[in-house]
């Protein structure tokens, strides 16, 4: 596994593992943003409100953004809520110095680590890229995203003949409910939807 481990200043240096394979189901869940405290602990971005995946996780993925591309897999000891944040350790990661040195650095899980979802509870994840049809088998197009609306999530759809990066007012917004949504099928890749294709 190829990669720039961080540098910096001191007597310890993060433990990477080095043995772990480098899986091909790897979701981008979070980065870290800074230190905390003088163990090694380091503060945690989400990057959704839904943090299970992290929590979860035995082994955390990480994508530098720099300039020079490099991976290393960290092995956690520990991840929990601090007020409105999360904060972890890993081993080898033993004081300030070696926190640091993760700073900026992005954070990927596996797939597979994902907690399993209740019936009808899905993850974003699994259901960007699936096809759109209403109840009459049109095709609405595909889903590129959701929008967080407090109460419930928005699919948005990308209709059939636009190019992406499409602007807003060409997308399709579903909520979705079940009001709207009448199956999803991962296994088929497709959503089925009580939607008119001139809404």
């Amino acid at each position: 596994m190829a990669g720039n481990k961080p540098q910096q200043d001191g007597a310890s240096a993060p433990f990477f593992a080095s043995d772990a394979a480098w899986p091909d189901d790897l979701v981008q869940v979070g980065r870290i943003l800074d230190a905390w405290g003088v163990k090694g602990w380091f503060k945690v971005q989400a990057y959704s409100n839904q943090a299970d995946a992290l929590f979860a996780a035995k082994q955390w993925f990480l994508k530098s953004p720099g300039p020079k591309p490099g991976q290393q897999v960290l092995k956690m000891l520990s991840v929990r809520e601090h007020g409105e944040g999360i904060v972890a350790s890993a081993d080898g990661v033993v004081d300030r110095n070696g926190a640091e040195a993760l700073r900026g650095w992005e954070l990927w899980v596996s797939r597979t680590d994902f907690p399993r979802t209740g019936d009808d509870e899905y993850y974003w994840i699994d259901l960007i890229g699936l096809d759109v049809v209403n109840r009459e088998g049109q095709a609405l197009g595909r889903v590129i995203g959701l929008i967080e609306t407090g109460p419930h999530a928005v699919l948005r759809i990308l209709p059939p003949g636009i190019e992406e990066p499409a602007k807003p007012d060409q997308e399709t917004l579903i909520p979705f409910v079940e009001a709207f949504v009448d199956d999803v099928s991962l296994e088929a890749k497709q959503i089925r939807v009580d939607w008119g294709a001139d809404f």
